[in-house]
């Protein structure tokens, strides 16, 4: 049973009897500097192991458990990342050898710096793609026509792609100093106002501008690459245009490439838990490098290939800083995009095996492997979802698993990347194409998403569309921009309600909902779920007359006042036609004697809104109806007094700490001051 015997409180009584504040003693600015500097061995340990996360897990690291495991996965992702950096070094616009370099310098970093244990850091379609966008546009094929001329003569591709690795390494730059510098200010909350539906529509739409990008690939047809609004267009059109050019051999290899993988992954997902590695499909398509190799396909059949892949590392260079300015709004996207996915995905595998991460450790371990890495011609990273998938399922424990991984890729680089030369670059169109599958399968939102939130669906599509059509970019500038507005519009359009008591019980519910809610006699208790701020002041009055049957002003002027005298709706002079509006609504409200604004919904509110709540008190006072407030929080009756709300008439004494405190104090002691002593 819930039994409680106490007297009606107001919070006039509530501030100077009941509660009491703990006296404080504020501390001088000098002193909270002196105590936020003073180091000691515990604070410098730590900032240290906060720094270095690697230095809390490896001294206990229990090798017997975790050892064979981390080898198994480490070996297993690393088979995948070496054709996935070669793949997607093509959708950054650079020789595929930078691709291996970004497969394993930021990996090998991210095992000192990281916190999660499960994803796997390197190169990422979507990333990829918006580098791609940007080299394009910065060192586009017509500034390197051999004759100067903007006409489509030879271009001079080797000074083509050192300006883009110029400017990618350089746009890799920035974007690790943005991770890096916001994970030092602890903006790793900033993940959350890319909502889940928005990165969701948003990678979906990357996909496919990285499918359209691969068709040229797969058919063998030479196109321009298109950047910016409609490049997805573009490059449709210039693709139907040259199809006539179809290379016919690239294209049998490409589509049985795309058959076989597609196939391979539909059997490892099917015989995941029974298979102790997955297949690596991608490595055994990479066997067409043989096949390519002993019928010489460049030659014979003008099937495009990787070309020349640099044995060994090459030696840091200084990125080119004169290029920053126009990579910022480019570097500044890719950096909170790039930490966005690689942050759910870490949650998601923390989650799943009981551990935590860190966001703003994960922003600065992001940005230091990227900041790093572009020293030694790397481009952006993140996290990889099949990859990932692939480190976690086949046993991975820790970070061990992705150094393992990349000291593979390191091997081939090093010693047998020649190899990967004679690769048809069809097949690596394949790869990409067919790891795009997961993405795509993010369209079953679409009728989920309809089912639970139109609104989170709006955002979905929006976020997609945008993307699509106006370029990644842009596209994500507008579904964020879109976003907000959605939730300005949850503010301008919240849910009203008049709330009535369940009988014997201190409990109001919506009187529209549920049948045993009855409304208290002469009180309205309204309830909206909402804050009350400049945006939806006037939306939260005019919601509240709504619900009273009201149709107009209280009171119209100050000359009517003069004219007529109101008391509780009954007027005291009878030369007033008797239709007028103004009787009318008068009538209505007649037995009305006190509105309870419910206030548990209000997190905040501003000074047109405590001005807006002040003014209707006064407005109903004027017929003699009696406004009281009730379920403030004590944040928001700080914010109450800080605005100078309780001044004549609205004192403390309107205000409730919950509803029914509000209505009994309204049905047995109306207009008589509350005391403790009210039964």
């Amino acid at each position: 049973m819930y039994h409680v015997e106490r007297p009606v409180f107001n919070e006039g009584y509530i501030d100077s009897e009941l509660l009491h504040r703990k006296k404080r003693t504020p501390k001088p600015f000098q002193r909270r500097i002196a105590e936020h500097l003073r180091c000691s061995s515990e604070k410098a340990k730590s900032v240290v192991f906060g720094f270095l996360p690697i230095l809390t897990w490896l001294p206990s690291y229990p090798l017997k458990q975790y050892l064979f495991g981390d080898i198994v996965s480490g070996i297993s992702t690393g088979v995948m990342q070496l054709p996935q950096g070669l793949a997607y070094a093509m959708l950054a616009a650079v020789p595929p050898v930078f691709g291996l370099y970004s497969s394993f310098y930021p990996v090998l970093l991210y095992t000192f710096f990281g916190t999660s244990k499960h994803i796997s850091i390197g190169t990422f379609a979507v990333i990829s793609l918006m580098i791609g966008g940007v080299a394009v546009r910065e060192a586009p094929d017509s500034m390197f026509a051999v004759n100067g001329t903007n006409a489509s003569q030879v271009v001079d591709f080797e000074a083509r792609d050192a300006r883009r690795v110029e400017v990618v390494v350089a746009l890799t730059t920035l974007v690790g100093i943005i991770q890096f510098v916001l994970g030092l200010l602890r903006f790793g909350f900033l993940a959350i106002y890319l909502t889940e539906p928005l990165v969701r529509g948003f990678t979906t739409a990357a996909a496919v501008h990285v499918s359209v990008s691969q068709i040229k690939y797969l058919l063998g047809v030479h196109t321009a690459r298109f950047n910016g609004p409609l490049s997805v267009v573009y490059s449709l059109d210039a693709v139907f245009r040259n199809i006539a050019s179809t290379n016919v051999v690239t294209l049998i290899i490409g589509l049985v490439c795309t058959v076989f993988l597609y196939f391979i992954k539909d059997l490892n997902e099917r015989f995941k838990k029974k298979l102790p590695i997955p297949i690596p499909g991608e490595i055994i398509v990479i066997v067409s490098t043989g096949i390519s190799y002993g019928m010489v396909m460049s030659e014979n059949y003008g099937v495009e290939v990787v070309g020349n892949i640099p044995t060994g590392l090459l030696p840091p260079k200084i990125p080119d800083f004169s290029v920053f300015p126009n990579l910022f709004p480019d570097a500044f996207a890719i950096a909170v995009v790039g930490f966005s996915i690689a942050i759910s995905l870490a949650k998601t595998f923390a989650l799943k095996h009981g551990y935590s991460v860190d966001g703003n450790q994960e922003l600065i371990a992001l940005g230091l492997c990227n900041f790093v890495s572009s020293f030694f011609h790397t481009f952006a990273v993140t996290a990889s979802m099949s990859r990932s998938l692939v480190q976690e399922s086949t046993g991975g424990h820790t970070e061990i698993a992705g150094l393992l991984a990349s000291l593979l890729v390191l091997l081939v680089v090093v010693a047998i990347g020649f190899v990967f030369q004679p690769l048809p670059t069809t097949v690596l169109a394949a790869i990409i194409m067919v790891n795009l599958l997961g993405m795509f399968r993010q369209m079953k939102d679409i009728p989920a998403l309809w089912r639970t939130s139109k609104i989170e669906l709006a955002i979905w599509l929006v976020s997609f569309f945008a993307s699509v059509l106006l370029g990644l970019d842009y596209g994500l500038v507008v579904a964020m921009g879109f976003a907000i507005l959605t939730v300005i519009y949850r503010t301008q359009c919240p849910k009203n309600a008049l709330l009535g008591q369940i009988p014997d019980t201190g409990l109001y519910f919506d009187v529209d909902e549920y049948e045993e809610a009855e409304e208290c006699s002469g009180i309205k208790i309204f309830q909206s779920n909402t804050s009350i701020y400049f945006a939806n002041s006037d939306l939260y009055v005019s919601a509240l007359k709504a619900k009273l049957g009201v149709t107009r002003e209280v009171v119209a002027g100050a000359k009517k006042q003069k004219d007529h005298v109101y008391t509780n709706g009954q007027m005291t002079e009878n030369h007033a036609e008797s239709e007028s509006e103004d009787d009318f609504f008068l009538q209505r409200l007649t037995p009305i004697h006190t509105i309870v604004l419910d206030f548990t919904p209000v997190n905040f509110i501003d000074s047109v809104g405590a001005k807006t709540i002040k003014s209707v008190i006064k407005e109903f006072a004027t017929v003699d109806v009696k406004v009281v407030l009730a379920g403030c929080s004590r944040t928001l009756l700080s914010d109450l007094r800080t605005l100078k709300f309780f001044c004549e008439p609205v004192t403390p004494d309107l205000i409730f700490p919950t509803i029914h405190d509000a209505v009994l104090h309204c049905k047995h002691s109306r207009d008589v001051p509350v005391c403790p002593d009210v039964q």
